[in-house]
C-alpha cells in the first residue's frame, strides 16, 4: 500500500476518533442534565463494562447511591426503577468511553505491526492516549467530589476543568488528523486572519467555561427572558458579593457574562468572517471559512431559543429546555473546532 493511503487511513481513523469524542461530551452533556452523573457510585474499570445483571445487584448500586446527598435530599422519593433510568446514562456514558478505547487501541496496533506510523506521528500519538487516560481520570475525580453527604451536584469548577480537558483532547485530536489529511499547498499564508482568528478562539473558550459554570450553577433559569435580563439590560448590583467572588460564583453575574460574551463573539465572528471573505487563494479555506460564520448564528438563535425556554426546566425531566440546552453545548464545541481547523489552514505571512 502507498504511503498517501496509509496516511488517508491514519487520518480517517483520527477524524472517527474525533467524531467519537464529540458524541461522549454529548452524552455527559445528556448525562448532567437528566441528574445521571452521580448515580454509579463505584469506578470499576473493567467489570464496570457491564451494568447490574441481577436484582441483587441492582439493590446494591442503589443502596451506593442512597448514601450521597443527591439522594437524601433531591432524590428520596426514588424508587428501584427511577434510579436505573438515571444510572442507564452515566454508564452508556461510561461504556462509550470503553469504546473509544478499544476504536483507538486496536487499529493503533493494527497500524504500528503494519509500519503505517511515520517518525513524526509517534509523539503526538503517545499524548493521544495520555490525554485520554488524563481525562478519564479529571471524569472520576468530578464525580467523585458529588460523592459525600454535602453536596447535591459537582463543583461547576470541576465540571469546566471536565469539560475543557476533553475539549482539548478533541483539539488536539483534530490538529493531528488535519496535520495527516492536508497537503502543504492546500494552506495559506495570512498572519492577520490567522491573529484574528486565534484571538477569537481564546474567546470562545473563556465562553465555553463560561457555558459549565451556567450549566453547573443551574443558572439559566435565574434570568428566562430575552433581551432583557429580568427588565434589565445590566443586572443590578451585579459585583454585590465583591468582583471576583461574583464572577465565580453567582448566577446572576455569570449569566450576564455568559449573554454577553455571546455577543461580543457574534459581533467579531461575523467580522472574521467578511476578512476572510477577501481571502481566495485556497479552495479549502474557502469552505472552512464559512462554518465559523453559520455555526455562531446558530449558537446565538438556541442560545436565545435556551434561555427563554428555561423556566420548563424540571429535575431529572428530559423536555424543550434540555434538547436546547445539548444542541447549544454542541453548537459551541463545533465553533471551537471550526476555528481550529481555520487556524491549521493558515498560516503567518513572512511579512506578518
Amino acid at each position: 500500500m502507498d504511503t498517501a493511503k496509509q496516511q488517508r487511513i491514519i487520518g480517517n481513523w483520527l477524524l472517527v476518533g474525533v467524531a467519537m469524542l464529540v458524541i461522549q461530551v454529548v452524552l455527559g452533556g445528556v448525562t448532567r442534565l437528566t441528574g445521571s452523573g452521580l448515580s454509579i457510585t463505584e469506578w470499576e474499570p473493567l467489570m464496570g463494562a457491564l451494568p447490574p445483571l441481577t436484582e441483587a445487584a441492582w439493590q446494591k448500586a442503589f443502596e451506593g447511591y442512597k448514601q450521597i446527598a443527591q439522594f437524601k435530599y433531591l432524590n428520596s422519593a426514588f424508587e428501584l426503577g427511577d434510579f436505573k433510568m438515571i444510572f442507564f446514562w452515566e454508564w452508556f456514558h461510561r461504556l462509550w468511553a470503553r469504546l473509544m478505547g478499544v476504536v483507538f487501541l486496536l487499529p493503533f496496533l493494527y497500524f504500528l505491526l503494519k509500519g503505517y506510523f511515520k517518525k513524526w506521528m509517534i509523539t503526538p500519538l503517545i499524548m493521544l492516549f495520555v490525554l485520554g487516560g488524563m481525562q478519564g481520570l479529571i471524569g472520576w475525580i468530578m464525580v467523585k467530589s458529588g460523592l459525600n453527604d454535602e453536596n447535591l451536584y459537582v463543583s461547576h469548577y470541576r465540571l469546566a476543568i471536565h469539560f475543557m480537558a476533553a475539549m482539548l483532547l478533541i483539539g488536539y485530536t483534530l490538529v493531528f488528523a488535519l496535520s495527516v489529511k492536508i497537503p502543504a499547498s492546500a494552506k495559506i499564508k495570512n498572519s492577520s486572519l490567522k491573529k484574528y482568528a486565534v484571538a477569537i478562539t481564546a474567546l470562545v473558550c473563556v465562553q465555553l467555561v463560561y457555558g459549565c459554570f451556567m450549566a453547573g450553577l443551574k443558572a439559566a433559569n435565574i434570568a428566562p427572558t430575552w433581551p432583557t435580563i429580568n427588565g434589565s439590560i445590566i443586572p443590578n448590583p451585579l459585583f454585590k458579593d465583591g468582583f471576583t467572588e461574583s464572577i465565580l460564583h453567582n448566577t446572576i453575574t455569570i449569566h450576564f457574562i455568559h449573554r454577553t460574551l455571546a455577543y461580543l463573539l457574534f459581533i467579531l465572528v461575523i467580522a472574521w468572517w467578511v476578512k476572510a471573505r477577501k481571502e481566495s487563494s485556497s479552495a479549502l479555506f474557502n469552505k472552512s471559512r464559512n462554518y465559523p460564520f453559520i455555526l455562531v448564528l446558530l449558537q446565538v438563535v438556541l442560545g436565545i431559543a435556551t434561555v427563554l425556554s428555561s423556566s420548563t426546566m424540571v429535575a431529572g425531566h428530559f423536555g424543550v429546555f434540555e434538547w436546547l440546552a445539548e444542541l447549544h453545548q454542541l453548537t459551541g464545541m463545533l465553533l471551537l473546532l471550526s476555528f481550529i481547523a481555520v487556524i491549521y489552514i493558515l498560516t503567518p505571512s513572512a511579512e506578518g
